[in-house]
Formats: structure tokens, sequence, C-alpha cells
């Protein structure tokens, strides 16, 4: 299983929970699926032990004692690109959005499935260490390099989260072509349910990263009532658009 491949590659998993109970049984779960976990109860302690040995992942908490999830998260990437799966025990829709818009790259809403967080654990990680080198894919002023992760647009470093660079790799491998939010979330974020509002947030979130106007989007084009479309037409008549398998 992939699940176990992860956990055998040494994938090191931060979890930060101030709730004993929580923090003990998923810690039990990813050790079991063999994760190497180091374990927080509060803000500074994660930034701590993040310092100390820095995570290929972070689950963490978003209603922490002191220093909240989203400040965690905000000071973790100031630092440097990681991971982040929110918890929170609330299920406000302003909450979780809040929660991707600082970054967090997929939640779970409390009280929660431990195997179900595993699943999402994976998926994360399946994301960052992709198994097949990919070529490089340009277009209109953008460059993605998927074998390092790298995403430049007019020469210029872009910093994308997780999920941003899967988005923008996504749309770039499929231009012209029109995909639901259903699509987006099966195909990007591996998953046959969930919240759409998170593929809406991260299209957002993507845009004000990639388009010259963010509030008349050029390149990652909504076409209502169906989905969006990225077109990078511009580069691909003289065909500096590539794609290589």
């Amino acid at each position: 299983m992939e699940q176990q491949q992860y956990g055998q590659g040494g994938a090191r998993v931060l979890v930060v929970d101030d709730d004993p109970t929580v923090a003990e049984v998923v810690t039990g779960y990813l050790d079991r699926a063999g994760y190497v976990v180091d374990r927080a109860g509060d803000g500074p302690d994660a930034l701590a032990r993040a310092a100390a040995h820095w995570p290929d992942l972070v689950v963490l908490d978003l209603m922490l004692p002191g220093m909240d999830g989203l400040e965690v998260c905000r000071r973790m990437r100031g630092r440097g690109p990681v991971p982040v799966i929110m918890l929170t025990a609330r299920g406000d829709e302003d909450d979780r959005i809040l929660g991707l818009e600082v970054g967090a790259d997929d939640y779970v809403t409390k009280p929660f499935s431990p195997r179900e967080l595993v699943l999402r654990v994976e998926s994360v990680l399946r994301r960052t260490r992709p198994s097949q080198p990919s070529g490089l894919l340009r277009a209109a002023g953008l460059s993605v390099d998927p074998a390092s992760r790298r995403a430049l647009k007019n020469g210029a470093e872009l910093a994308l989260t997780i999920r941003e660079f899967d988005l923008l790799a996504f749309f770039l491998r499929h231009p012209g072509r029109v995909y639901s939010r259903e699509d987006l979330m099966h195909e990007v974020w591996g998953w046959d349910f969930g919240d759409l509002s998170t593929v809406t947030v991260h299209v957002r979130r993507l845009r004000g990263k990639v388009e010259d106007d963010p509030g008349r989007p050029r390149l990652i084009q909504t076409v209502w009532g169906v989905g969006y479309r990225f077109d990078g037409s511009e580069d691909v008549s003289d065909g500096a658009f590539r794609a290589e398998a």
C-alpha cells in the first residue's frame, strides 16, 4: 500500500494538538502506519520541534492555547515549505476557508476517523513525492518543473503551497480544457468527495500569484456553470508550451 510505502520511507509527521487524547490516538495510528511522529502540545513547542527536526508534514490543530494554529502555520511557512493538514473542532465554513487561506493543504473536522486522517496524510505526501519524473511545463510566461517542484513566472520563483503547485501543474498539462470543481478535486486532490470550497479557495489563491490582474484573470478562466479552464494560447501558438512525459 502507498501508506505503508511512505511510512517505511521514514516520512516525519509533526502532530500539534493540546488535547492529549487526540494527540495520542493520531500519533498511534501514524506510528502504526510506519511514520516517524513528533508531538507538540502548543504553538511554541511546535515551532521548536520543527526547527530541531523539520517535518515532512504537519497535522495542526486550529484551536491551540496562546498561539493558534493559523499563526503556527504562518510562522512555519515563513521558515520553509511544509505541507499542513489543519484540524478544527468547528464545522463553520469560514474557519475552514481561513485555514486554506493561510496555506493549509487540507483540513479535517473533529470528530474525525483516525484512519481517514492517515489517508489524508498519505495523499498529501504522495503529491510532494511524485513517483514518475515529469518534464518541464511552460506556458504564458510560467515555467513549472515537477521534478524539483519549482515554479517560475517570468523568471521569478513563485511561492506556492503543495496544492497550489499541483493545481498549476495540472492546468499546464491540460490547456484549453474545462474542468469542474469535482473534476479538479478528483484529479488534483485525489478525492472522490469533499468540500468543493477547497477548490474555489485554491483557484483564487493561485490566481493571486500567477495572474497579472487577479481581478480579471486571463490564464485561469471561469467558465460559468461548468468550472475552470487554463488558457495558455499565447505561448502555445509559438511552441513555447511544452509538456514532456
